[in-house]
């Protein structure tokens, strides 16, 4: 689950050409968490991650790779 979330945090942010401080800023992260949950090093709690789906208008299902529909 943990490479998946983080190849699809990457692939949404890529899409959406924003920069990670920018992700992070609107889900009231550091900069540094955030990078953390890209480079697979550490989970978000489900708080943030709810925050993450919410973000990028996709399901917690998706982000952790259990469907592939947004």
């Amino acid at each position: 689950m943990r490479e998946i979330l983080a190849e699809r945090l990457r692939e949404l942010r890529k899409e959406t050409g924003l920069s990670q401080i920018q992700v992070a800023i609107y889900c009231d992260i550091t900069e540094k968490t955030y990078q953390n949950y890209e480079l697979c090093t550490r989970e978000p709690k489900l708080e943030i991650l709810i925050r993450i789906a919410n973000f990028y208008n996709v399901s917690i299902d998706y982000l952790v790779g259990r469907t592939d529909k947004r």
